[in-house]
């Protein structure tokens, strides 16, 4: 009769077990094997006074050093035994510390994307380089699960709703060229960092953004950017297939504060963009004849659902009312942007 015996072979560079059968034997045995034998025992042997006198024949010669091979053995059984389970012991610490090192590596790299985008950033350039964001993570579609913060734009500057997109891409450029020839770092990664980096500059929420994605090979397909002629029930169906709520919808909105759409200061982020659609200046009654923003900017003041949320407070009347709840709405939202379609690195 045949029992499973797992013998552990621990090396200096590899520990493993395996799995083999033992004759006549009922018990679970570890046993260490080492590249080499030691030469003595690790434990000196003790023999007693009344033990019997070395036997001076070749048979007693033999079973003499039989029996020392089998204490030196033991010995180095019980040694590689406590060595082994102090290194089992010791795992989860490794474990920890490659974790925490990975996480310092990551912080590094973070910090260093700051630094190179801070140098290529200005207030005048940021609402060009957040639409970056906006036109690479917002080709998503949760249903066909494709698109999404990839870094695909590069492949698709030339398409008409990315005009204009070319100078902040350059800019970007300049930053990611410094950065990868100390730590190679993926266009998506680049461009969230970048994003986040421009609302704060101009006086917006800090905004911390994990790195990790990678790059798209191909573009993503056409027409998946929501289209500035949509209606509001149009743009909330548009946002949902991208795993965003209404609420992601108003609070991602309010970006438009930046640039020259005509929502108070173009390079300070703050929360305009909801006081001025409140007033809505482009009805006769508002008295300025000019365009200011988009059709889909306009439409959000004329839906119920975007004027409420489910406990039928007013969403665009509340970030009026409070710049820091939009902040704190705006970098949640910012946070699924940047996520959605994502592919990741991994360990």
């Amino acid at each position: 009769m045949t029992s499973s015996t797992t013998l552990f072979y621990f090396k200096p560079s590899l520990l493993h077990c395996s799995t083999s059968t033992a004759s006549s034997s009922h018990s679970l045995s570890l046993k260490f094997k080492f590249p080499a034998r030691p030469q003595r025992p690790l434990f000196p042997t003790v023999q007693s006074r009344s033990s019997t006198p070395r036997a001076s024949s070749r048979t007693g010669v033999s079973a003499e050093n039989d029996s020392g091979s089998a204490r030196d053995l033991f010995c180095v059984s019980i040694s590689s035994r406590r060595k082994a389970l102090a290194f089992v012991a010791t795992l989860p610490c490794l474990l920890l510390l490659n974790e925490s090192s990975m996480a310092g590596m990551a912080t590094s790299e973070y910090m260093l994307i700051k630094e190179e985008v801070s140098k290529v950033l200005s207030k005048g350039k940021a609402a060009g380089v957040l639409r970056l964001v906006f036109h690479d993570a917002g080709t998503f579609d949760m249903v066909e699960n494709s698109g999404g913060m990839n870094g695909s734009i590069v492949y698709e500057l030339d398409r008409p709703e990315n005009a204009g997109l070319k100078k902040p891409m350059k800019t970007l450029e300049k930053a990611k060229t410094e950065v990868d020839a100390i730590q190679p770092v993926s266009w998506a990664d680049m461009i969230a960092v970048a994003g986040a980096e421009a609302v704060s500059l101009c006086g917006g929420p800090t905004i911390p953004v994990p790195l990790g994605r990678l790059d798209s090979v191909e573009r993503d397909p056409e027409g998946k950017l929501p289209q500035e002629s949509l209606d509001a029930p149009g743009l909330k169906q548009c946002f949902q297939r991208k795993g965003l709520t209404t609420q992601d919808l108003v609070a991602l909105s309010g970006a438009h504060t930046l640039g020259s759409k005509g929502f108070g200061n173009p390079t300070v982020f703050d929360n305009s963009y909801f006081k001025i659609l409140l007033q809505k200046p482009w009805m006769p009654s508002g008295g300025i004849s000019s365009m200011i923003g988009l059709p889909s900017d306009r439409v959000l003041t004329e839906d119920d659902e975007c004027l409420r949320n489910h406990l039928m407070h007013r969403w665009i009347t509340k970030y009026a009312e409070s710049q820091n709840m939009f902040f704190e709405d705006f970098k949640s939202a910012y946070m699924k942007l940047v996520n959605s379609g994502a592919k990741w690195k991994s360990l």
